[in-house]
């Protein structure tokens, strides 16, 4: 029965980001960012259950990638859809909205037949790209004026913004992976100089804090890279 704990968590976050989708075309994406990151969560406990329940299997491994481009792909590139409005044109909103499912897809794919992505990531992680949008529509929606709303309000600042984050998935460039083998300081002095981090913009400046996770993500791992 434990063997199957995983996969159950792991459908859980295909069950979030297909919420979240409901949500997104009924126009409420702030609910359905909330509830993206119920799927964060989900895709989080899922790989831990796997390890503390030796529960690993190729199912496993294929079913999260297949939650995480609907939760992680199909989601955001909605949410930034949804953002652009209807004065933006219809060609541009599908297609700079789409580059997030598309990418996050050829990412996840690349990643499960790369054997190099054991200790670290070659390319943006898909879930941390979501974190990007996602964060965007909770820092606009509950901290009013700021960075994140002259992001979203703005049309080519959106689409700018969104498809860095998209490309970042599949551009060729080593980041930090977040899965510790150990918890000694030392080996993981990165990993928990980033909790740290994100933990302290999130008390300083609140929910536009938020705004600043993935950015704090990349910032730590190009110090790793280049030390």
């Amino acid at each position: 029965m434990k063997r199957h704990i995983p996969n159950l968590i792991t459908l859980l976050n295909l069950a979030s980001g297909f919420t979240a989708v409901i949500f997104i075309m009924h126009g409420d994406i702030l609910t359905a960012s909330w509830v993206l990151v119920a799927a964060l969560f989900f895709d989080f406990a899922d790989g831990l259950a796997a390890r503390l329940l030796k529960a690993w299997s190729e199912l496993g491994k294929e079913l999260d990638s297949l939650a995480d481009v609907v939760s992680f792909g199909v989601a955001p590139g909605l949410l930034v859809y949804t953002l652009a409005g209807d004065s933006a044109p219809q060609w541009a909103r599908i297609l700079l909205s789409a580059m997030l499912p598309v990418l996050a897809a050829l990412r996840l794919a690349k990643f499960n037949t790369d054997p190099d992505q054991k200790d670290s990531f070659v390319g943006l992680p898909s879930p941390a790209a979501a974190i990007a949008i996602i964060t965007l529509v909770l820092s606009m929606a509950h901290s009013g004026k700021g960075t994140p709303d002259l992001v979203a309000g703005n049309q080519i600042a959106l689409f700018a913004y969104s498809s860095f984050f998209a490309v970042l998935m599949v551009t060729p460039v080593r980041l930090l992976s977040l899965k510790m083998k150990s918890t000694g300081f030392r080996a993981n002095f990165r990993r928990y100089l980033l909790v740290v981090s994100v933990a302290a913009v999130i008390i300083i400046a609140g929910y536009k804090g938020l705004f600043l996770i993935t950015p704090l993500y990349l910032l730590v791992s190009f110090t790793d890279y280049l030390s």
